[in-house]
């Protein structure tokens, strides 16, 4: 029997209102397994007839103790859980969490390794909106956009297992750098993605940008004002589409951001339509950052030479005992970080995704802890479905575009 299955009632009556407690209201689950909860998540509704009047999430289901596991795991080591956080947004979990151990113990990148992490990232965000493009309208029955948006996916994915060797879980950024510079390939790969896709974000908006019936479902549907988005604290796209012009990208540049020229979309109006327009236009900005670094991608080496912290290339290894023992002292023992704190945060996707990182001295961390977007952003859903219809929560939790991996941790 699960935890959940042993909650009573008496746990939960004094989140409900006096109807609910009497039976004038209606209590009922949706979830964990419902297919519109995008991943596993329970909401605990009561309605009024098909009118939500409160909406309570709940979360842990996904819970894998991976702040505590990453800190019995070397720095080095460490990174590859990172990738399981928010599993739309491999490459960016990598990137804030490299410049966080790049920040503890002072470590420079060089200025390719940085170009490249920009355009591994604005690929990766791509990525992860074609998944939030293509589950809403397959929530809301529109399903060739489903299959128009993972053709474009594919095509990122090449390019991600074309420089890590992985489709997904890549750990292609390191500490210092990068695993290894990009092949010779990568040029015409992501050139070539950069010719068709903006013909292809048109695509989409001529399918459901002025759709009856994906305006019906979307616009007006809920609704979150500036006020309660600056209250629950809510980042990316939702806090944007309620009228707050941040974005960390140009708010705190990092990362190199501030050497591209790129706008940050910021609407009004707050609903669910207004969310997918402000990621539409996303899709467009991504590709003018990723074209500006691929034009002036400098040249030089990818990692730093600091061999304090960064292994010897690989290269090295095989005609150097020098180099052959520094790999392996760095492998299994690690490096000395030293004994301060550090908060490093970027731009995911879905928005402010932070890095706690504490050292002691030694070559574990003492603390890490993510701040994580979709944990923020799902808060604010009682405030989005209330007074809405059951069929409109189908809508409001794609628009927040959360994931559950990203929340539970």
């Amino acid at each position: 029997m699960t935890e959940l299955q042993e909650v009573s009632f008496d746990d939960i009556k004094h989140l409900v209102s006096e109807r609910a407690i009497s039976g004038e209201n209606m209590l009922l689950n949706m979830g964990p397994q419902h297919p519109s909860t995008h991943g596993v998540l329970r909401l605990l509704l009561e309605l009024d007839g098909e009118t939500v009047v409160n909406c309570i999430p709940d979360i842990g289901y996904l819970h894998t103790g991976i702040e505590k596991n990453m800190e019995a795991k070397t720095y080095q080591k460490a990174e590859v859980m990172s990738d399981r956080l928010d599993y739309m947004n491999t490459t960016g979990n990598n990137l804030a969490y490299v410049m966080a151990v790049e920040k503890l113990v002072d470590l420079d990148v060089p200025e390719r390794a940085q170009a490249i992490r920009v355009i591994i990232v604005e690929l990766q965000r791509i990525a992860s909106h074609l998944i939030f493009l293509a589950a809403t309208g397959l929530d809301l029955a529109a399903q060739s956009i489903f299959l128009y948006c993972f053709r474009e996916r594919e095509m990122i994915l090449d390019i991600l297992e074309l420089c890590s060797g992985q489709r997904m879980m890549t750990t292609y950024l390191r500490p210092g750098g990068l695993w290894r510079d990009v092949p010779p390939e990568f040029d015409g790969a992501v050139r070539d993605f950069l010719k068709i896709f903006p013909k292809r974000v048109d695509e989409y908006e001529a399918l459901l940008t002025k759709n009856p019936i994906f305006v019906d479902r979307m616009a007006g549907i809920g609704i979150l004002t500036r006020e309660d988005a600056l209250t629950y604290g809510v980042t990316g796209p939702i806090l944007r589409a309620s009228g707050v012009d941040w974005d960390l990208r140009k708010a705190r540049p990092y990362s190199g951001y501030e050497q591209y020229d790129f706008d940050v979309p910021v609407l009004t109006k707050g609903d669910s339509y207004a969310r997918y327009l402000v990621r539409i236009e996303e899709f467009r900005q991504s590709v003018r950052i990723i074209q500006q670094a691929m034009d002036k991608l400098p040249g030089g080496p990818v990692r730093s030479e600091n061999r304090k912290f960064v292994p010897p290339p690989r290269s090295e290894i095989g005609v150097s005992m020098e180099a052959l023992i520094h790999h392996f002292k760095l492998w299994t023992e690690g490096f000395p970080a030293p004994k301060a704190s550090i908060y490093s945060a970027v731009e995911s996707p879905r928005g402010e995704l932070g890095v706690f990182l504490e050292g002691d001295g030694g070559p574990k961390p003492y603390r890490i802890h993510w701040r994580t977007p979709s944990f923020e952003n799902l808060g604010v859903l009682p405030v989005l479905a209330k007074g809405h219809f059951v069929a409109d929560l189908v809508a409001i939790i794609g628009s927040i575009d959360i994931v559950l991996g990203d929340i539970d941790r």
